[in-house]
């Protein structure tokens, strides 16, 4: 009687998959706990205080109000970013895929080619541009969505292109339209909950790059958090860092939670074996 063959698996072992883990563990946490230590330092060598976190937000000071402008102007130009970004390149990306496919290689080179411009060049082109911006919407810090926007173009496409490629977006919507349904049932209701991991992934990753960016909001003289971390750090580096720390802190558990999300999803829809 022979055995059943079992399947060859490939791959790293458990315990070459623990090294990777605790390596790329202490990649990450050992730079956040550097920058938390530092924070923490008092004039006494071995001495550690949270007086400063406690200032930071305790209130009843109007030292840190520059970088709560600055916190607040970032946050507003991530919500923004983002609502152009999914609202411009999703549909965009879900009509070449239906109906244009000889067009994927333009639109993919369309949106990777900012990644190969530097900002300092961006920016002297966006110049001009701004000058017509500023005289229609005004000089808010929230018109930098529009160069935002640009910048995290290459990671939210590949974010969205990745889960595009992974769903049959023909035949869903081909499916959908046979049962009577219109293009604009089938993109809501049907594409686009099929795209959420892309979409959550975008969206994830184009708040972190609009909270770490500086050089477009400094050359175009626009308060937002990057910008007034450099100016408070000139009086007050420990101040800078802590908020620094938490921006950090913010956007990787902002990933964790997509990461989350889209898991508890998957695990949900995967049907239990054994059912029918």
């Amino acid at each position: 009687m022979s055995r059943r063959a079992q399947p060859l698996r490939l791959g790293p072992g458990p315990v070459v998959r623990t090294v990777i883990w605790v390596v790329l563990g202490a990649f990450f946490v050992i730079p956040l706990l550097s920058m938390l230590e530092f924070t923490l330092r008092t004039a006494k060598p071995g001495v550690y205080s949270f007086d400063r976190w406690a200032a930071v937000f305790g209130g009843g000071t109007t030292r840190y109000d520059r970088v709560y402008q600055g916190l607040g102007n970032s946050l507003v130009l991530a919500a923004v970013t983002v609502a152009i970004v999914l609202l411009v390149l999703l549909p965009t990306m879900v009509l070449v895929e239906l109906r244009f496919a000889r067009l994927r290689r333009l639109l993919e080179a369309v949106c990777l080619l900012p990644i190969m411009i530097p900002a300092i060049v961006m920016v002297v082109g966006l110049a001009p541009t701004y000058a017509v911006v500023t005289s229609i919407f005004g000089s808010g810090s929230w018109t930098l969505a529009f160069a935002y926007g640009i910048t995290v173009l290459p990671y939210a496409y590949r974010a969205i292109q990745s889960n595009v490629a992974a769903v049959d977006l023909v035949t869903l919507s081909e499916a959908a339209r046979s049962l009577g349904a219109g293009w604009g049932t089938v993109f809501w209701r049907v594409l686009t909950p099929n795209l959420r991991r892309g979409i959550l992934a975008a969206a994830a990753l184009s708040i972190a790059v609009v909270l770490g960016e500086f050089t477009i909001a400094s050359l175009l003289s626009r308060v937002n958090l990057q910008t007034s971390l450099l100016l408070v750090s000139q009086s007050d580096p420990f101040v800078a860092v802590i908020f620094a720390l938490l921006a950090l802190v913010f956007a990787f558990v902002l990933l964790v939670v997509v990461d989350r999300v889209v898991g508890a999803r998957r695990r949900v829809r995967r049907p239990v074996k054994g059912t029918p």
